[in-house]
């Protein structure tokens, strides 16, 4: 496994998002060229430690309020169980949900470009595409100009897309992800704000934000 450099004042019971507000650019950047999101991956062990210790500490603080939103959310035929149970947990949350599914059998490349007008309409303040795997529906959200459009396996991933990425479509994958997970992914997805918990990068987040939306080939 390569291994990268780490800070002599890092240990695994520090939470991992007080390594990210430790670290500089310059070091961001070069854990990013050799591969990795971090400058740790230091070896296997610890890292999972990092990540167990920012787990336990977001799983015992008190969950961050979020105001009622309101959200699109598709699905293609893989994924009508997962949405059901999704629907069903964000309006418990109190927000306001719109399937803008035409059918149970409209396919990703259909329904993903009813919900991705609508975000880029102001209809709606976030999206929920689902799919066999996610894929198919970020493939089409990526090509709607104002839609960044992740594909996550994990809760801490969903909250590092909006931490990092500003992402405002969540797509997940009905044969990677079960119903409870899916739901605390996109809780997550919703109460983290762009650059949260990465204080010390918020100018280059912001500026990266603004060079990728620019990439239009």
């Amino acid at each position: 496994m390569t291994s990268f450099f780490v800070p002599k004042t890092f240990t695994a019971s520090r939470p991992l998002t007080e390594l990210f507000r430790t670290m500089d650019r310059r070091m961001f950047l070069k854990s990013a060229a050799a591969g990795s999101a971090l400058p740790l991956v230091f070896g296997e062990t610890l890292y999972n430690k990092a990540l167990y210790t920012l787990a336990a500490q977001s799983n015992s603080s008190t969950p961050t309020p979020v105001p009622a939103m309101k959200i699109v959310i598709v699905a293609d035929p893989f994924a009508l169980t997962l949405k059901e149970a999704l629907v069903a947990h964000l309006k418990e949350k109190g927000h306001t949900v719109v399937d803008a599914a035409a059918t149970q059998e409209t396919p990703y490349f259909d329904s993903a470009p009813v919900a991705c007008k609508m975000l880029q309409n102001g209809e709606a303040e976030r999206a929920i595409l689902l799919c066999g795997t996610g894929m198919g529906m970020a493939v089409i959200a990526n090509r709607f100009k104002g839609v960044v459009a992740s594909v996550v396996e994990s809760v801490f991933s969903a909250r590092m897309c909006r931490a990092i990425n500003n992402a405002n479509a969540l797509c997940l994958g009905a044969m990677i992800w079960g119903d409870w997970m899916a739901k605390e992914a996109v809780d997550v997805f919703l109460e983290t704000k762009f650059t949260q918990g990465l204080d010390g990068f918020a100018d280059f987040l912001r500026d990266a934000e603004k060079k990728v939306d620019a990439i239009r080939p």
